[in-house]
């Protein structure tokens, strides 16, 4: 079973969503404080279940939020990011060399964000 990771940084407070193998399957921005860290961890459970769009392909369907975005960065790397309803991006995940490998990272979110635990970093 997957895992919400708490984790200190020098500017605040930060979740990694780490699957059942430790993997790291999205992470969040940084957050000023523990409770508002959290309430991402909800918003990241509650818009789990959300369609894609995919944005690498010509002429695509433009989705409402709450949402997955999949995309092309600068490296040729397929990313996605996970929108809440109001907009706001409440996780990304890594680089991936094809778009299967991305949307298996999605597949993962949506599979282990609805009932992993809260744990702090060791």
């Amino acid at each position: 079973m997957g895992k919400f990771e708490l984790k200190e940084t020098k500017s605040g407070i930060r979740f990694n969503l780490k699957a059942g193998n430790g993997e790291i399957i999205a992470t969040s921005e940084t957050y000023a404080s523990e409770k508002s860290c959290l309430n991402g961890i909800e918003s990241v459970r509650t818009n789990c279940a959300s369609e894609v769009e995919d944005q690498t392909v010509e002429g695509y369907a433009k989705l409402k939020n709450p949402k997955y975005e999949i995309y092309l960065d600068k490296k040729g790397e397929f990313r996605f990011r996970l929108k809440a309803r109001n907009g706001q991006i409440i996780a990304v995940g890594e680089g991936y060399k094809t778009k299967k490998s991305c949307c298996n990272g999605i597949a993962s979110i949506k599979k282990n964000a609805p009932e992993a635990p809260v744990v702090k970093a060791k």
